[in-house]
């Protein structure tokens, strides 16, 4: 059933990166929700249970979809509070970006980000690019134990 999913938080502010990155997701078929944030202190609410969040299921979601250059906190700051939970250190954090600056990519690594993709501009590559992460991180890897494993829409219970 699909309810016991994981969802995937992606945490976007730019209208039209989301719009894509959705529509992206919605093309892979899989059966997870999709959880947005627009900022960094949401994702982090929506991680942490507070706020507008506080009476979301428990569990943390099959992986974190992360900008970096996000208003209020930025990608790094979440990241870092995210490593710096025992609650939520081994959640798969995948930082999805336009920075192609050298600093980003080497504090996020440093912070103990799972994967650094910067998204490519053109419509047809930034689809495939999605795809790709969301059938990765929501199928094929293998979550730590306990977890639930995300499936495709179409596929049989197990």
């Amino acid at each position: 059933m699909t309810n016991l999913l994981k969802p995937i938080l992606l945490v976007e502010d730019n209208p039209k990166d989301l719009e894509l990155t959705l529509v992206a997701l919605a093309k892979s078929n899989l059966a997870n929700d999709v959880v947005t944030a627009r900022d960094g202190v949401e994702a982090l609410d929506y991680l942490m249970r507070r706020g507008n969040w506080t009476e979301r299921p428990q569990g943390n979601p099959a992986v974190v979809l992360l900008d970096l250059k996000l208003p209020k906190l930025d990608g790094i700051q979440v990241l870092k509070a995210i490593r710096s939970d025992s609650a939520l250190q081994s959640l798969p954090v995948v930082i999805l970006t336009s920075s192609r600056e050298e600093q980003d990519l080497i504090n996020s690594y440093r912070l103990g980000v799972n994967a650094y993709v910067v998204k490519p501009v053109g419509f047809p590559d930034f689809i495939e690019a999605i795809q790709s992460l969301g059938m990765f991180w929501a199928v094929l890897n293998e979550p730590p134990p306990g977890s639930v494993k995300p499936r495709f829409a179409d596929a049989p219970a197990s």
